[in-house]
């Protein structure tokens, strides 16, 4: 019998401001930007972990809406990931006043208009928050191979 998968997972919520513009974060432990969420932990689903991983870097418990976009990401030094990118939805502005960098893992965040995000993010990280925001217009969800959606066939 040949060898299974073992990828790793990660989950993120994509949330947004009242004017559209999704929400980036700037991590301490890593150069560059991202968009909350983490690792899913073993016996834990990557909807769980979505929810814990806002809580533990935002201090919020806002609803997480449904998936918009799962990626396959295979890194040559890191090892084959899932990445799941969930709707966080519009924060409010008492939301966003509550926001504390409770985990200390984020040190600040601001919110970047859709056609801005390959100026800002890695170039993979761009193409998937690009895809997640045009899947939550669209109310689809998209799966993609490196950023890239996969067309069916």
């Amino acid at each position: 019998m040949p060898p299974f998968a073992r990828a790793g997972a990660a989950a993120g919520a994509l949330f947004f401001d009242a004017e559209g513009r999704a929400m980036l974060v700037q991590p301490v432990y890593k150069r560059g930007l991202d968009i909350p969420g983490g690792i899913v932990e073993p016996g834990e689903t990557p909807y769980e972990a979505c929810v814990r991983e806002v809580r533990e870097e935002l201090d919020i418990e806002p609803p997480i809406g449904r998936l918009l976009v799962a990626d396959w990401a295979p890194h040559p030094e890191q090892g084959d990931k899932i990445l799941f990118v969930f709707d966080g939805g519009e924060l409010d502005e008492d939301t966003l006043r509550r926001i504390r960098f409770a985990d200390n893992e984020l040190s600040a965040y601001r919110f970047c208009p859709a056609d801005e995000l390959e100026e800002v993010l890695a170039g993979r990280m761009a193409r998937r928050i690009k895809a997640a925001v045009v899947a939550r217009e669209l109310g689809e969800t998209v799966y993609l191979e490196h950023g890239r959606p996969i067309a069916a066939g």
